[in-house]
């Protein structure tokens, strides 16, 4: 999946622009389905319900890691079923997977402000990715998986 893996490396940058403090040196995405992000959300947040992604950020533990690295599980189902009524799959996910590196930094969308705060932030990314052509190619992932698969991690 290299063009999944350029557009992760390329969110990842403008991750590591927003606080050049804080050194990314890996990503770890898992593509997932409904059944399998209602698991994760319930184990981890405690919510039996499904949504769009959830990130987990970690930090440094020298001397295996010199930077933070983070998970982002990101429901494809999701978006093969909004991404239609909206700008179309391929965005679709291009956002969640956006939403989810963004949260990594601590970004927070708990309220209506924040909300559109994050929102303004990342659809300024998927408009810089489009113009380089970095989120059309993404649509070469195969089918939803059935169960939780992951990418190779993505090192910054």
């Amino acid at each position: 999946m290299p063009a999944l893996r350029a557009y992760c490396r390329w969110v990842m940058d403008q991750v590591q622009k927003l606080d050049p403090d804080h050194t990314w040196s890996g990503l770890s995405l898992a593509l997932t389905d409904h059944p399998q992000m209602i698991d994760v959300h319930a184990e981890f947040l405690g919510a039996a319900r499904t949504t769009d992604v959830i990130s987990f950020a970690y930090s440094p533990h020298p001397p295996a890691t010199t930077g933070y690295t983070g998970d982002v599980i990101v429901n494809v189902e999701q978006a093969m079923e909004v991404g239609p009524r909206e700008a179309g799959v391929a965005h679709e996910l291009a956002l969640y997977i956006a939403h989810g590196c963004h949260h990594l930094t601590g970004a927070d969308d708990s309220t209506p402000a924040l909300r559109r705060r994050m929102r303004r932030i990342e659809l300024d990314w998927l408009r810089q990715a489009g113009e380089l052509g970095l989120i059309d190619p993404i649509l070469t992932l195969p089918s939803v998986p059935s169960h939780r698969e992951c990418c190779e991690e993505v090192g910054q």
